[in-house]
């Protein structure tokens, strides 16, 4: 006999009041974490030490699909809605349903019956919701540098990345600190859903004030909704020397550029003072030349 065939041995009111009387019951909330296992117990304390053979145990979810069935001591695997097959492990001891590979879709209500079967059919004798929630761990921030500052703004532009989270962040800011000061900037949000696993991916971006004169370190922080750990990056730091190291090489560079101009002006000059030389010292008519055809003359 399945839950089906089992619940048609209720009457109606009965019926009815275990599938609608869940807002008269009271719920545990649970917390499981994104691919890991969830607990679901039933809560049933057993008082008058029934045996499981004479019980049948159920879990439901909100959308009324079946999750486990507990048949008078014996798994009815071919209730269980495909989309929990393979999913679910019961402990015995204390009808606690462990749900496992747990995904963000599986948050929300979920509900334990317990029926005995007496002489004159199933009645229920127990009933117990679960709230579970869903969580998963952002991973540690990242800061990655768009733009560095230039010699005519002390700005620089950063992004703080954090993936593969739920639910949303509270907030996610930028804070910097140098010595004598700490200063926090808070950002708008950039927030991606996967349409798949329903995970979120934040990031900001933000044009940040640095000094040139100080030393300053730059961390992002993200904070979580369902626990109060924050998450912190590795410090982003900038040495005050850098701007100096950055001029010199910036100087460095202006020389480099000049210099084949000017060794190119020294060489032109060196010729034209060479050649002026040389015309300097070109000989003139020779007067021993003169004296000889002189005498010839005479002869």
């Amino acid at each position: 006999m399945s839950i089906c065939d089992s619940t048609m041995e209720l009457s109606g009111p009965l019926l009815v009041m275990i599938l609608f009387f869940s807002g008269a019951v009271s719920t545990i909330k649970h917390l499981a974490y994104f691919n890991e296992t969830g607990d679901l117990p039933c809560h049933f304390t057993n008082p008058q030490n029934i045996s499981l053979d004479e019980l049948v145990v159920f879990w439901q979810d909100h959308g009324n699909r079946v999750l486990f069935e507990l048949y008078k001591g014996k798994e009815k695997p071919e209730n269980v809605h495909p989309m929990y097959k393979g999913r679910t492990s019961l402990d015995q001891d204390n009808l606690t349903l462990r749900l496992h590979n747990v995904q963000i879709k599986d948050r929300g209500l979920y509900q334990c019956y317990v029926h005995h079967q007496g002489p004159n059919g199933l009645v229920s004798i127990h009933q117990k919701s679960n709230n579970l929630f869903v969580l998963a761990n952002f991973s540690q921030p990242e800061i990655i540098l768009i733009s560095n500052r230039t010699e005519n703004s002390d700005n620089i532009n950063l992004t703080c990345l954090s993936t593969k989270g739920y639910p949303e962040p509270k907030k996610m800011s930028f804070v910097l600190k140098t010595e004598n000061s700490t200063t926090e900037y808070d950002a708008v949000m950039n927030i991606f859903q996967d349409n798949i696993t329903e995970l979120y991916n934040i990031s900001v971006s933000l044009s940040l004030p640095v000094s040139h004169e100080a030393n300053v370190s730059i961390f992002c922080d993200l904070q979580p909704k369902l626990t109060q750990i924050q998450l912190r990056s590795q410090p982003y730091n900038i040495d005050a020397k850098s701007h100096n190291t950055r001029q010199l090489f910036t100087d460095h560079g202006i020389l480099i550029t000049t210099l084949p101009v000017l060794v190119s002006v020294v060489c032109v000059t060196v010729f034209s003072l060479i050649v002026k030389k040389r015309k300097k010292k070109k000989p003139g008519p020779s007067h021993e030349c003169e004296v000889i055809e002189t005498e010839g003359e005479e002869k």
